[in-house]
């Protein structure tokens, strides 16, 4: 089991942050005051983005959780062929450069499979951004033996994806697994038997809404 992070930015963020400090700081000793200002800018919105907020776990055991802050963009039924080669429920959350881009597993289980792809860098509000951008997908078997797909999608601006669990590690509801550096999409894929609370165009919170229950 993966150690949960506890500060308030995600470690990946952390370097930005520092950087951005250090360089206000060297503007600032010079006399350079309007780019150390600006600096210091840049430094709170790397803070402001890398932002890790604590979130409330729901308790009920059969709810699955949104994966990232952001809004529904699709929910409906597709034929997954790349992974699981079946039908299942495909909802789609987009993150603007606003959201929390920290992502959480949206239920308990063990990761099955990891597979990263490369790709292109298309805006992640495309239908197409699902097949043709980078991408990073784990495979989460519950006790039940469900299969659920998270597939965590590069956008125009994200150039870095980070997800940390491998194959054989085991994730809790609302754990954090990864984030997206500057953007932008991830793609939840469930069985048909899941019975969905939320529409397309609803914002969510990563590990607190409740998409669902199967």
């Amino acid at each position: 089991m993966m150690e949960p992070q506890r500060l308030p930015i995600a470690k990946e963020g952390l370097p930005f942050v520092i950087g951005a400090v250090i360089v206000a700081v060297f503007f600032g000793v010079i006399g350079w005051m309007i780019l150390a200002f600006f600096a210091l800018v840049l430094a709170a919105f790397m803070a402001y983005f890398f932002r890790n907020p604590e979130r409330k776990i729901p308790t009920r055991p059969n709810a699955v959780l949104a994966p990232a802050d952001g809004k529904i963009i699709h929910i409906g039924e597709v034929e997954e062929e790349r992974f699981l080669k079946q039908r299942m429920m495909k909802v789609s959350i987009f993150m603007s450069l606003f959201d929390v881009h920290v992502n959480r597993a949206p239920v308990s289980g063990k990761v099955i499979q990891r597979s990263y792809r490369p790709g292109k860098f298309l805006a992640a509000n495309q239908d197409k951004a699902s097949v043709l951008n980078e991408q990073n997908a784990i495979i989460v078997e519950m006790e039940n033996r469900f299969q659920v797909l998270v597939v965590q999608i590069a956008g125009l601006v994200a150039r870095r994806i980070v997800c940390y669990p491998k194959a054989g590690d085991s994730l809790k509801k609302g754990e954090i697994f990864g984030l997206i550096r500057f953007g932008s999409r991830v793609d939840l894929y469930l069985p048909l038997t899941v019975r969905f609370y939320v529409k397309v165009g609803q914002s969510v919170k990563g590990g607190e809404t409740i998409l669902g229950y199967y």
